[in-house]
């Protein structure tokens, strides 16, 4: 099966749901495989699943998407049934406008994706937290841990690094606000997408300011945001921080036995961090 049939199993959310304006909830880690609610400060609900490990850790791993994804795909669904068995509580959510979370698909940007996982930090508060993003949710995970200490460790799968030039290439012949992303009619372009995937451009300078230790996972077949991504960012981070793990003959969403090879890696990596007294 092609990564284009892939990417078609996967709406970009499941229905639209009216939001109501309120004050985001907050709640502690405990309680959040409870009907507890996390909303942005739009007052739009963010849609998650939390994976309890069976244990009272003090850590937490919290996994975000890529662009026209959500919660729901298989490899983020393995990823955190693995890091729970394994004895890291998950938590992992749809940003808003995406999946089942609230809010709409067309207002869907990195700036703010950033402000919805500043709202899951918040909620999960007192946690030492590994933020996972895939795609453009690496972007978000680079932006925001370069400026919120909250993130203690990070993870970048498959992570995108210039934006501008991402959109340009894999949208640049559809028209804004009347055509769709790779066709799929639940992901219509945005020119507010757009606007501001020129706006953020790259990532590649914040490489330096990530002062955490970082893991970076690339397939080197990926041909939606290529390789060669991930070793610019490496080339500019910190070397005693970061990592990069290139995965031979793996695409974009991990596809086949690049599911289990990402999941081994993360695990390996994060484990001293998680288990070392």
């Amino acid at each position: 099966m092609g990564l284009f049939e892939i990417k078609l199993r996967f709406p970009c959310r499941r229905a639209w749901r009216k939001t109501r304006s309120q004050k985001p909830a907050t709640a502690s880690i405990k309680t959040l495989h409870m009907n507890i609610e996390i909303r942005n400060r739009h007052g739009e609900k963010l849609d998650y699943a939390f994976h309890p490990s069976g244990n009272e850790s003090a850590h937490l791993v919290v996994i975000g998407h890529g662009v026209t994804a959500n919660k729901d795909r298989p490899f983020i669904t393995a990823l955190a049934l693995g890091l729970a068995a394994a004895g890291i509580p998950t938590l992992r959510f749809s940003y808003s406008g995406n999946g089942a979370s609230e809010g709409q698909f067309t207002e869907s940007t990195i700036s703010k994706e950033i402000e919805d996982l500043g709202i899951v930090l918040d909620a999960v508060a007192g946690k030492i937290v590994t933020y996972i993003g895939h795609s453009m949710g690496g972007a978000v995970g680079v932006l925001r841990a370069s400026r919120d200490e909250r993130i203690r460790h990070l993870v970048s799968l498959g992570g995108m690094v210039h934006t501008k030039d991402f959109a340009r290439r894999e949208f640049g012949e559809v028209t804004p606000n009347a055509g769709f992303m790779w066709d799929k009619p639940d992901c219509p372009l945005s020119q507010t997408f757009v606007d501001d995937m020129a706006k953020v451009d790259s990532v590649l300078s914040l490489a330096g300011k990530i002062q955490v230790p970082w893991l970076l996972i690339h397939g080197d077949v990926d041909d939606v945001v290529p390789v060669a991504e991930s070793r610019e960012m490496i080339a500019k981070a910190n070397p005693a921080l970061a990592k990069l793990i290139e995965l031979p003959g793996v695409d974009h969403v991990f596809s086949d036995e690049g599911m289990a090879g990402m999941s081994r890696a993360v695990s390996a990596w994060l484990m001293p961090f998680v288990f070392t007294r």
